[in-house]
């Protein structure tokens, strides 16, 4: 499997080369930040035109990433939709998509910023959930502990065999996991930005996405 094993607060996880998190001892993907429906909410509200292919983009990515760990379980940690009439703008193909992944697994949608309430999708719909030693929400708590969240879409930037790379990238430390953005059209924030370096311990480390994930120390 294209991934990053460690071990956060006493569960082995794997950060995977998509962007998606893996709990394979609970069989549970995780993602973060799926914004679907942006380009038609870009567009809604006077925006440039962008392809309208994000969605679609987005949620054959996870399709795969479900093939490749046959998750029983999928949480999504907020801004799952890039806002409410984002969700009920959805094309009937699109939605028929996410109810044909939603098929005989339990899923969870985390409220986010971005679209705070239910949505007219099954599963469940929750400010936060915890589960065993981890607690699943959208933003960061100063105080959390064993938390995995997103929100911040963190992007790194390190020179590496003679090149920089700039990519997506989970945050790790001993208090948290944030996850990058996974969805298509969404944009990054660097791990150098003070919000980010407030949340996390001096001894993080990022790991970036792509074919090989690559655990670096945290860029400052």
């Amino acid at each position: 499997m294209n991934g990053y094993d460690f071990t956060f607060s006493a569960a082995s996880l794997t950060a995977l080369g998509s962007g998606a998190l893996w709990w394979p001892d609970e069989r549970t993907l995780v993602v973060s930040d799926l914004h679907l429906g942006k380009s038609e909410r870009v567009a809604r509200r006077g925006g440039a035109s962008l392809p309208p292919y994000d969605t679609r983009d987005t949620l054959d990515r996870l399709a795969a990433d479900l093939a490749l760990t046959n998750a029983g379980t999928v949480i999504c940690l907020g801004d799952s939709f890039d806002d409410l009439d984002a969700a009920h703008a959805l094309p009937e193909t699109e939605r028929q998509s996410i109810l044909s992944l939603q098929a005989g697994r339990r899923w969870v949608w985390i409220e986010g910023n971005h679209d705070p309430g239910p949505v007219e999708f099954g599963g469940a719909h929750l400010a936060e959930l915890t589960a065993g030693s981890l607690t699943f929400r959208h933003i960061a708590d100063q105080a959390g502990q064993g938390e995995i969240s997103g929100h911040y879409h963190p992007k790194v930037s390190v020179r590496l065999r003679g090149r920089t790379l700039t990519r997506a990238a989970f945050l790790i430390d001993t208090n948290r996991v944030i996850l990058p953005a996974y969805g298509t059209y969404t944009g990054g924030l660097r791990s150098q930005t003070s919000v980010l370096d407030t949340l996390m311990r001096p001894d993080a480390i990022a790991v970036l996405t792509g074919p090989v994930p690559t655990p670096v120390p945290m860029p400052r």
